[in-house]
């Protein structure tokens, strides 16, 4: 009875004379179309984490240099962090330093603890002690708690970091 009312439906997203009948706008994947745009929306800026969850990584790679490139500070640590982290190319330590020093030089208490312990630890950088306690102290005058612990164990990063700089893959023990 109810098979003469159906009506035949324009799928969502077709073109017709008047233009796009429901465009994909705000979705997942229309933001991962514009990061491959040369013009620049911020509102792209919110889709890089969810995209890094999915296991999207260059997606969010591509959508965090983006934002991190046009001083959206809030993306500078997930580009350091996809650095770190490789997922989608080899991990490259150096420019994950250069992206938390990025974010240091912005005034970011988060990017100056960061970078204060890659200088502390040497990773990707020099190590320098005093360079380290300078960043990390700065951390602290902008109210970063976990800069202040660091400190307050002689600036080990171990106190903070315990397992970073162990290897990756160990022997199970028995």
């Amino acid at each position: 009875m109810l098979s003469g009312l159906v009506m035949a439906a324009e799928p969502t997203g077709a073109d017709d004379e008047f233009g796009t009948l429901n465009p994909q706008e705000l979705t997942i994947d229309y933001w991962v179309a514009r990061s491959k745009e040369a013009r620049f929306d911020p509102g792209m800026c919110l889709y890089g984490y969810p995209l890094a969850k999915m296991g999207a990584h260059e997606a969010a790679r591509r959508i965090f240099q983006r934002c991190s490139e046009h001083g959206i500070t809030g993306a500078m640590p997930w580009m350091a962090w996809t650095e770190e982290n490789g997922y989608d190319r080899p991990s490259d330590p150096v420019k994950a330093a250069e992206w938390d020093k990025t974010l240091a030089d912005a005034g970011s208490s988060l990017g100056q603890f960061n970078y204060g312990l890659d200088v502390l630890r040497g990773h990707g950088v020099t190590q320098d002690r005093a360079l380290g306690k300078s960043y990390i102290d700065r951390a602290i005058a902008g109210g970063d708690v976990t800069a202040r612990e660091l400190a307050s164990h002689d600036y080990d990063p171990e106190s903070v970091t315990p397992d970073a700089d162990k290897a990756h893959y160990r022997q199970p023990q028995f």
